[in-house]
């Protein structure tokens, strides 16, 4: 083993006083010493690096040590390196030296470095090797130090012995002995691992980040200079500072507040119910809401298709945990509940955390809860959503239905959930409880104790346990404190659960109500882990801790929401002891209880030790300073209390203990409580200094800072409180968590840096990123390293060892992936690898989050009169110590900035906000036995202060205050310059907003603005003798932090509070340069927080200034006031406030829209204010809004000077006011543009060609459109439709191919949102075999034509939905490959770093990766199935369908004229402001564009240039328009039920202007998915009338109609886009059909004013089909044919080419909109936000100026066809046999056959009876006659009829078209008897076994693989089916078979040719040939004796008659053979 080690020993003559930092290379890898703090001359480093090396020391080969000036806030500074050549090492293996630096100029300084070098050859062994801390590394090619650390680890943390390749030998066990990581070698931070350690002085050393860089790089063998990570330097270097703790600025605790949800669920269908002729109801069961179904009359297989909402106003905790339960009930009726089937439950949290938040027709399984042993007992196939606020549903397209209908893919289960789920118990083993509070008045305990004198608890406890909609509870223990329970509450439930979380609540036993204690969730993923290498849930045995509301009790508690676990507890209220098991039942055992009540069951106690051994603790808190106090608590003295559990908990926290050797377990007792109070600190009494906790600060009066808040005068006298408490030790848990939680700090801030470069657009992002992903990876092998060491420590639980396997699996694989993901980011890539960074954040997060309790948390209460007043909450892991670094606490040992807030409902809305008082706090939480270093994090310079009845020689006593004897004085300077996007507070939707400044004691605030957003206040606010206390030093790495509130002026009443934000200054001490890089400082924006949610942001800069002895003269000068209008206020001065430059802004006004009534008077002469930075433009008066609201003059333009730098830019703010008489005016609303980034105009590229790279706004948005250029915004990839023009060219002209489209089948269900299917109906495709006239078409090859009569629009849209699933599909089959082929390089490059740990770790990657690719082959299979299943189809026109409204795919519209809303009115304070929409009061259209002057002349040079009209030349002009507007409406999906039966009857309204349509008398009955299939002409004038609104209400019997949803849409954007949104342009032109041109223009005439409009030259027609425009040239067809058929020239189809490439053309180019159908969300005013059903529609709008338009297109829906369906019955066979015989017992049945169409049975028929069938044979000849109406489109079958007999109006009903046949045995004073039944689904049924031999069971089993036939094709069919039924074990039995003929006739045929029913006329069928027995045998005895006889035992007399005779035969035979013998013997 060979190494080299280096002992620094110390850094002499240094300059200065600092802290120092040493680092120390060789072979390219670095170590940091510790960081040497406030050493003067010498920095005593004393410490030793090691480094194993793999090849032998060169004598060439460096040693470098580099002393650095350490500092935490910004990069170290060098003082100096010291070189050294290692060849006399390499001789003499030792050597000790002291040499001086050289710095930067290679020139010697004076500094020095002592070291001491020794190097250990492989054959003389030196004596400090032998702790055995290196692993052996086998030589590395290049003789480079390779400790891989995965690899080390693969071997070591599995425990699992050598890694193939690598011989670790031996060193896995001295490892273990020696009890540190393996790599005390590359250990981050200080660390001091065990006792002995300490006792050496040998503190290992920190791994340099760049260096490790260096190393993964030389590892990876490339040098590429852009991954050398400059952002790793950067994250270790940025604001963490040392003695100090961020501060969290969002203030309000956002869980516990209620909010909107919407579940909807569809219940498709059922399948496979186990049961005989069933009568099914599905209930669908929320919480406590229940809705059912219909029911469905004996079938297996129900079709309901029935939809049900839930709303729900809670917080999303409770929203989350309510179970979902559907359940089917068989038989239900209003006098009997019915009997349970199966269940299935699920809660709502795992449907909200699916994709998209919902199950999209999946089947849930059931399972019957009271017999557990079943199996499944049947499938419901449903749609579960679940919405909040703000969240939009898409609804998914199906790839085809014969996917959907295999139920084992699609079942309803979450990702990664086994199909076969197990039935387990889950055990909550419940202990004990203590420290419970009273929970009753005292009063008449103390009645009871002064009679009887007995003393009792106040509380009487006992625990529920809620588990999957189940509760359990434990018995009650009377009186006690401490109660025991030792029970255990036993839950079955199938696992893995659909349930995520246990709910465990202590409650109070009351005779009136039983009220909760304290309440705990248990989440099951935290506390089992489903991976290869998991865990079932496990917990425990562990303490858990409860906290609600405050102990004192009260009647009437205010904040008992919180005891039920809603919001964040303010107090600790118990803690319970508990653990859970899960064992997986075996249920075919048969001692199994198979029910899945709840039971309770005793269990025996456990010993005290299980939980870990109590050890004392010691928290110790010291205030620094308390500002910030409200002024309603301000006159009053205050104090501050600390508590942990109820330790220090005065006024209510002591519950008397109940055991004494519980050492002063709960409190201390009476004297000792007496003491407290006065807060002593010694207890004489006890000979080891045993310390009273003094656990209050002395009351003080505050004193005021300013009218709003008031600070303690805490000055140099920082007052301590230190308490004692008793826990068990299991601080190894919370160090975990305290590792992971720093790594995820460390990580978000990184990333937060990360998108704020990308935000700022400054350059290298992606080098940041790869500096985070770094630290990400050294900081899990970190974690690995440090984790590993708490193996065997008492009161480890199972879950403790298995998440410590599982944390450390995870974080060993994540810190591999961080380092894969590293080497790919690029630049290009940078924002996909930081989404997968925040992945790894948010699974970080989720490990660091421990299950298991130790100690309670600590909580800080101010106090004021004995009474609480507000609160702060400190997770005890943060301040707890630890002597590892990265184990510590985030907050121990640090000053923290708190702010207390109001406990419970008080703290939501403005209370919360308002900050009730702000300390700076210093905590620290150990073991008492550590506690000697608890004072060390303090800002230094203070003498402890001790107790005054001080004891002696007790040294070890904690303080009871600090006084501070240093202290430094400062000027803080705060630059305010601007603030922008602020809350609007007041009613007139602005704000006068002003700053105020805190700073420790002190504040100041800035002038106010009236009535902006958007307030400059170009301010210098000067803090003068602000006093700090502690060394300077410190306090220049630390400074405390300042808060700038900003409130609005309000001219009564006190200033109303907007928001809040922290800032850090920077330090200048007395000592530095005020020069540059640091000063003067930056400017910077603040986020300002207005509780939970952002408002608005903070341009400012703020600089701390220490004063020297010099005074302030030492200073840099401030200039005075310049303008003397402003008073005394300073500006800010010059080197802060930007650089500023003159810009003009041109203002393009259009008009208002929709402007409401100002304090109910309407407004009629608005004018628009635009200002921007003090400057600005007012608008043309309107002179009438009523008759025009549009502007008389267009563009206006003002000059203004603004900042160089983009992103300083202020807002622009446009007002509207209305000028009433008398010179008033009075402000309507306004609106803050607050980026005008996508206004600037830069100038156009004259050389290029393209519209890409001319002249365009910063979001591709373009003004200029005669200059060379046009507006322009690419619409998404899903508008670019694939079209083909009617000659089959494609013109496409990026490549010249011709595409074909695939060619599809499509299906429509009612419930899908795209529709599917078109099918050619039966005339189609006959009339197309018999029409095979071939037409040439201008020499392009045939196709086959479909015949156009039977075409319509809705082949077309159903062709349409095809196309546009087949794109999706091919989208996700394109992502699914993308995926795959980044994970196979992820895996191999995994691969390439190191092939053996694959095969070793206990990484998932490869499973994953298996079961990644198979969903996606899955997904990919279906796509390329898609395409080979379907039949080529006839072509069919298409037009495009969005599923989204098309405004979203073209950008608004917003190409030139933009729409600004105006607000008016206070901010919504919800949490997103979705309020918003309340307080617009109107909308300003117009526009802007913005630019550097001078501009450049030649644009203004340009022909046509007019001037008048600034950059916005050739716009339309905005006089009224009269414009005929169509609206087509199509059909509606998932609307929001109205009605009380969980339907709607929807009618469409349609409103534009005064006009309004009404359609009332056509509302469609009982729909929620109607067909509307109508069109509305309305005549509309632009601009007065151009909002459209198309909304869709229920309509009514009686009382008023409800609005279910409207949707808006502005006419007059669409109508001047240059989109040309009028009227959409279809693929083809053809003059007849279902594809006539609807609009009046020609597409010759349109594109010939296209070209005239962007002066581009052409269109010019050439011969042989081609057009040129601009400079393309496109080709297509030259001919069309009118209806008769004949042949005319056009050049209409070449136009129609052009027009659907426009975005090709140069310059001008854009997509046309074409032929299409929208899907708009529609929404209730009521419920915002929540989508309630959406519509299908598309506008048409032809200006009336121009020729008319033709008629509508008819888009009514289609028209079932009339069908009818004969079956005949002829025979069955093989059918069971149910009766026996009363006098023979024989098997006999009474068969005969029931059937039906419908989804209902009252139109079923049945055969007569064939009686007494002995053989299962039976002969009917018996015609059944079904009638239906069929849409063929959809291959659905439409039922009209009433659904109850109360019912006003039939129902249409759309149903699967399947016949079900039954055969029974009749009985005559019983219930007939159910034997078997078949369905045939008439689309898809297995064609009819020739015999009735070959038919058998395989015909139903198999229906997948054998051929299916569609009675629609082949119109007769004739055949053996097989009858099927289920036996008790739920297998499928063959109980007979049906020989039938099925015949299809239209309804036409049916006429001419009827037959009658049964055997009746016409066409009768001739009797059945049954045998005689069928007969009673009462009738013909004889007849059936015989029948009987001869049938069953005709062989039987045979052969008894042939053995009579063979007897007779032997009986005569020995009867006559003697004498026969004596005749013949005697010769006679």
């Amino acid at each position: 083993m060979m190494a080299l080690m280096v002992h620094l020993k110390t850094a002499a003559h240094l300059r200065g006083k600092g802290d120092r930092i040493a680092k120390v290379t060789f072979r390219g890898l670095s170590f940091y010493s510790r960081v040497a703090e406030n050493c003067e001359e010498v920095a005593n480093f004393n410490e030793t690096f090691r480094w194993p090396i793999a090849s032998r020391l060169d004598g060439n080969e460096m040693l470098e040590i580099q002393v650095y000036n350490y500092s935490k806030v910004f990069s170290n500074r060098l003082v100096g390196t010291f070189c050294m050549v290692l060849q006399k090492v390499a001789e003499e293996g030792h050597l000790e030296l002291t040499d001086t630096l050289i710095d930067d100029n290679n020139t010697s300084i004076k500094t020095s470095v002592t070291i001491e070098i020794r190097y250990q050859p492989m054959d003389g062994t030196v004596g400090v090797w032998s702790d055995g801390e290196f692993l052996d590394v086998p030589d590395d090619r290049d003789g480079m130090f390779a400790f891989e650390t995965d690899s080390l680890l693969s071997g070591q943390s599995h425990g699992s012995g050598t890694s193939p390749g690598r011989s670790l030998q031996g060193s896995i066990p001295t490892f273990r002995k020696a009890g540190r990581g393996v790599f005390s070698a590359m250990k981050l931070g200080k660390i001091k691992s065990s006792k002995d350690d300490h006792k050496r002085g040998d503190e290992p050393a920190v791994l340099d980040m760049e260096d490790l860089d260096r190393k993964a790089m030389r590892l990876a063998g490339t040098l590429d200079p852009d991954t050398i990570s400059l952002a790793s330097v950067t994250a270790v270097t940025t604001n963490v500072s040392n003695k100090r703790s961020k501060p969290d600025i969002k203030m309000e605790p956002s869980s516990g507040r209620p909010v909107d949800y919407q579940i909807s669920i569809t219940v498709i269908e059922a399948r496979q119910l186990i049961g005989l002729n069933m009568d099914p109801v599905v209930c669908v069961e929320i919480g406590d809401d229940k809705k059912y179904t219909s029911m469905k009359e004996s079938t297996n297989c129900p079709y309901y298709n029935e939809y049900f909402v839930f709303d729900f106003h809670v917080p999303p905790d409770v929203m989350f945990d309510k179970i979902i339960k559907l359940s089917v009930i068989h038989s239900k009726n209003l006098l009997r509940s019915g009997t349970l089937v199966g269940t299935f439950k699920m809660d709502v949290g795992t449907v909200y955390s699916q994709p998209e938040h919902q199950f999209y027709h999946k089947w849930a399984i059931l399972s019957d809860p009271d017999d557990i042993t079943a199996g499944c007992k049947g499938y419901i196939k449903c749609d579960i959503a679940v919405v909040g606020k703000g969240d939009n549903i898409k609804t998914p397209h199906k790839a085809n239905e014969t996917d959907e209908d295999e139920i084992e893919g699609n079942l309803l289960l979450p990702e990664g959930i086994p199909a076969e789920r197990q039935w387990a118990r889950f055990y909550v083993k419940i202990y004990r409880a203590e420290g419970l509070p009273k929970m009753n008045t005292s009063i008449m305990a103390n009645v009871k104790k002064a009679f009887i004198g007995e003393n009792r608890d106040l509380v009487d406890p006992y625990v529920q346990v809620q588990f999957a909609g189940q509760k359990g509870k434990t018995s009650v223990q009377k009186s006690s404190y401490e109660p025991i329970w030792n029970e255990q509450v036993v839950f079955t439930e199938l696992f893995p659960p659909l349930c995520k979380r246990l709910k465990v609540q202590i409650r109070d036993s009351d005779k009136v109500n039983d009220v909760a204690i304290g309440t705990h969730f248990i989440d099951l993923r935290k506390i089992s882990n489903d991976g290869d290498k998991g865990f079932l849930p496990t917990l425990g045995p562990a303490w858990v801790n409860m906290y609600g509301s405050t102990r004192q009790y009260t009647l009437m508690d205010e904040h008992q929401d919180l005891n039920d676990g809603l919001g964040e507890g303010v107090s600790f209220r118990a803690r319970l002891l508990l653990s859970i098991t899960v064992e997986i039942l075996d249920t075919t055992s048969p001692e199994i209880i198979s029910s899945t009540e709840v039971q309770v069951e005793s269990v025996s106690n456990i010993s005290e030790s299980v939980t870990g051994k109590i050890e004392e603790f010691f928290l110790f808190g010291s205030f620094l300073e308390a500002t910030m106090i409200d002024r309603k608590i301000g006159d009053k003295a205050i104090s501050f209390e600390i508590t942990i559990g109820n330790y220090g908990n005065q006024i209510d926290g002591v519950s008397k203990p109940s055991s004494a050797k519980k050492k002063k377990k709960d409190g201390e007792n009476e004297e000792e409580e007496s003491e407290l109070i006065q807060n002593s600190s010694e207890d004489e009494a006890d000979e080891d200094g045993d310390l009273v906790s003094v656990s209050s600060t002395p009351s003080m009066k505050p004193v005021i800072t300013d009218r709003n808040y008031f600070h303690l005068p805490y000055f140099e006298k920082k007052p301590c409180v230190y308490i004692k408490s008793w826990w068990q030790d299991q601080r190894r848990r919370l160090y975990n968590s305290n590792m992971m939680d720093k790594i995820a700090d460390k990580l978000e801030e990184g990333l937060n840096d990360v998108q704020e470069v990308i935000k700022t657009e400054k350059a290298f992002p992606e080098r940041r990123l790869r500096g985070v992903l770094e630290e990400l990876s050294v900081g899990c092998s970190r974690f690995v390293t440090l984790a590993n060491k708490d193996v065997n420590q008492a009161g480890r639980t199972k879950l403790d060892r298995e998440r410590l396997k599982s944390c450390m699996r995870e974080m060993d694989s994540m810190g591999q992936q961080a380092k894969q993901i590293r080497t790919q980011v690029k630049k290009n890539t940078v924002r996909d690898k930081l989404k997968l960074a925040q992945n790894f954040l948010q699974r970080l997060r989720f490990l660091a989050d421990e299950p298991q309790h130790s100690i309670p948390d600590v909580f800080i209460w101010m106090m004021s009169n004995n009474k609480r007043i507000a609160y702060a909450r400190i997770p005890s892991k943060d301040i707890l110590y630890s002597i590892v670094d990265e184990e510590t606490g985030k907050d121990c040992g640090k000053v923290k900035a708190v702010f207390v807030k109001l406990p419970g409902k008080k703290g939501f809305g403005p209370a919360g906000w308002t900050v009730q008082a702000k300390l700076e706090l210093y905590l620290w939480l150990g073991l008492n036995k550590q506690r000697k270093d608890f004072l060390n994090g303090l800002p230094n310079g203070f003498e402890e202060i001790k107790a005054a009845k001080m004891g002696p020689g007790l040294q070890s006593v904690p303080p009871v205050s600090l006084v501070y004897n240093m202290k430094q004085v400062f000027q803080l300077r705060a630059h305010m310059y601007q603030a922008r996007s602020l809350f609007a507070a007041d009613s007139s939707g602005l704000s006068d907003p002003f700053a105020r400044v805190f700073f420790s004691t002190h504040s100041q605030v800035t002038e106010v603005l009236s009535e902006t957003l958007c307030p400059t206040w170009d301010q210098l606010l000067v803090f003068d003798d602000v006093e700090l206390f502690g060394e300077a030093s410190e306090l220049r790495d630390d400074p405390p932090i300042i808060v700038v509130e900003i409130y609005d002026q309000d001219t009564v009443g006190k200033a109303e509070f907007i928001g809040r934000t922290f800032a850090k200054p920077t330090i200048k001490m007395c000592d530095e340069h005020y020069g540059p890089p640091r000063f003067p400082p930056q400017l910077e924006y603040y986020q300002i927080y207005r509780g939970n949610c952002t408002a608005g942001e903070l341009l400012a800069a703020f600089e701390l200034l220490q004063i020297g002895q010099g005074g302030r003269a030492d200073l840099p000068p401030l200039e005075g006031p310049t303008d003397s209008e402003r008073g005394p206020i300073l500006p800010v001065p010059l080197g802060i406030r930007p650089v500023l430059s003159r810009y003009r802004i041109e203002v393009l006004f259009w008009g208002l829209r929709d402007l409401k009534r100002i304090n109910l008077a309407q407004v009629d002469r608005p004018r628009v204010d635009i200002e921007c930075a003090g400057k600005g433009v007012q608008s043309a008066l309107i002179q009438n809004y009523k008759k025009n609201p549009n502007f008389s003059t267009l563009v206006k333009w003002f000059e203004v000077d603004l900042p160089e730098n983009e992103l300083l830019h202020p807002p622009l703010n446009i007002r509207v006011v209305d000028c009433r008489a008398f010179g008033r005016y009075i402000l309507v609303g306004s609106h803050a543009v607050s980026s005008l980034r996508r206004f600037i105009y830069s100038t156009p590229d004259k050389t290029s060609n393209n519209w890409a790279t001319a002249a365009k706004l910063m979001n591709g948005y373009m003004v200029l459109t005669n200059g060379g250029s046009q507006p322009r915004s690419s619409p998404s990839l899903s508008s670019r439709t694939l079209s083909r023009p009617a000659g089959d060219i494609i013109v496409n002209m990026d490549s010249d191919t011709s595409i074909r489209k695939m060619d599809t089948v499509v299906k429509l269900d009612a419930m899908s949102d795209a529709v599917v299917k078109v099918d050619m109906t039966e005339e189609e495709s006959d009339k197309e075999k018999k029409k095979k006239k071939k037409k040439k078409k201008g020499g392009v090859e045939e196709e086959d034509e479909t015949d156009e009569s039977v075409l319509d629009w809705w082949s077309k849209y159903f062709a349409s939905i095809e196309t546009l699933k087949e794109t999706l599909r091919a989208q996700e089959a394109a992502q699914a490959e993308a995926e795959e082929r980044e994970d196979l390089e992820i895996a191999a490059e995994t691969a390439d770093i190191k092939p053996d740990d694959l095969l070793l770790k206990g990484s998932k990657t490869k499973e994953k990766i298996k079961e990644k690719k198979s969903s996606k082959d899955k997904k990919k299979s279906q796509a390329a199935d898609g395409a080979e299943k379907q039949p080529v189809k006839a072509k069919v026109d298409e037009l495009m369908v969005y599923n989204k409204e098309l405004e979203s795919e073209y950008g608004n519209f917003e190409d030139w004229l933009h729409t600004f809303n105006l607000y008016r009115g206070k901010a919504g304070d919800d949490d997103e402001h979705a309020l918003d929409d309340d307080r617009i009061v109107g909308r300003f259209k117009g526009s802007l564009c913005m630019y550097k002057l001078p501009l450049s002349e030649e644009i203004t040079r340009e022909a046509g240039f007019d001037p008048n009209m600034g950059m916005f030349q050739s716009i339309p002009h905005n006089d009224p328009i009269n414009v005929l507007v169509r609206v087509y409406v199509v059909r509606a999906t998932d609307l929001h039920p109205a009605d009380i039966n969980g339907k709607a009857d929807p009618y469409v309204v349609i409103k534009l202007g005064k006009s309004e349509i009404k359609d009332k008398e056509n509302y469609i009955s009982k729909q929620l998915n109607p067909v509307f299939g109508k069109s509305f002409d309305i005549e509309a004038t632009f601009p007065m009338e151009s909002m459209l609104t198309v909304s869709v209400y229920d309509w009514d019997l009686v009382g008023t109609d409800d609005l279910i949803g409207e949707t808006k849409i502005d006419l007059e954007n669409r109508f001047y886009s240059k989109y040309r949104a009028t009227c959409g342009i279809s693929s083809n032109y053809s003059l007849h059909g279902y594809n006539v041109w609807r609009d009046p223009m020609k597409p010759s005439q349109i594109l010939a004013k296209l070209c005239k409009d962007g002066k581009i030259d052409g269109p010019h027609y050439g011969p042989g089909g081609k057009v040129k425009v601009a400079s393309r040239i496109f080709l297509g067809p030259t001919e069309i044919e009118d209806e008769n058929g004949l042949k005319k020239q056009t050049e209409e189809h070449l136009a129609l080419t052009v027009l659907n490439h426009w975005e090709e053309i140069p310059r001008v180019g854009c997509k046309l909109v074409p032929e299409h159908v929208e899907t708009r969300p529609l929404l209730n005013p009521d419920k915002p936000g929540i989508e309630q059903g959406r519509i299908e529609m598309w506008v048409d709008m032809f200006p009336m100026d121009m020729p008319a338009p033709g008629p509508a297109i008819d888009i009514s829906p289609r028209k079932p066809k009339r069908y009818e369906l004969r079956v005949i019955i002829w025979n069955t066979d093989e059918v069971i046999l149910e009766d026996d015989d009363y006098f023979t017992g024989e098997k006999s049945s009474d068969i005969f056959v029931r059937g039906w169409l419908k989804g209902q049975q009252e139109d079923k028929q049945d055969t007569d009876v064939h009686y007494h069938s002995l053989t299962g044979e039976g002969n009917f000849n018996w015609r059944f006659v079904f009638p239906f109406d069929y849409l063929m489109a959809e291959e659905k079958i439409v039922i009209s009829k009433k659904e109850s007999m109360f019912s006003w109006d039939e129902t249409e009903y759309k149903i699967p078209p399947r016949l079900t046949l039954q055969v029974w045995d009749a009985d005559h004073f019983s219930a007939d008897d159910f034997l078997g039944a078949i369905e045939l689904d008439l689309n898809r049924f297995p064609r009819g076994a020739k015999t009735a031999k070959q038919c058998s069971l395989d015909m139903i089993r198999n229906e997948q693989e054998l051929p299916t036939i569609s009675i629609f094709k082949q119109k007769r069919v004739k055949g053996w089916w097989p009858f099927v039924a289920r036996d008790e074990n739920d297998e499928m039995e063959l109980t007979g078979k049906v020989e039938a003929e099925l015949h299809l006739v239209t309804a036409e045929e049916a006429e001419k040719s009827p037959v009658g029913l049964g055997r009746n006329e016409p066409d009768p069928l001739e009797k059945p040939n049954r045998p005689d027995t069928t007969f009673l045998w009462f009738l013909s005895p004889l007849k059936a004796i015989r029948y009987l006889v001869c049938n069953r035992y005709k062989w039987l007399i045979i052969k008894i008659v042939l053995a009579l005779l063979l007897l007779i035969m032997l009986g005569l035979f020995l009867y006559s053979m003697p004498g026969y013998l004596v005749k013949k013997l005697l010769g006679a």
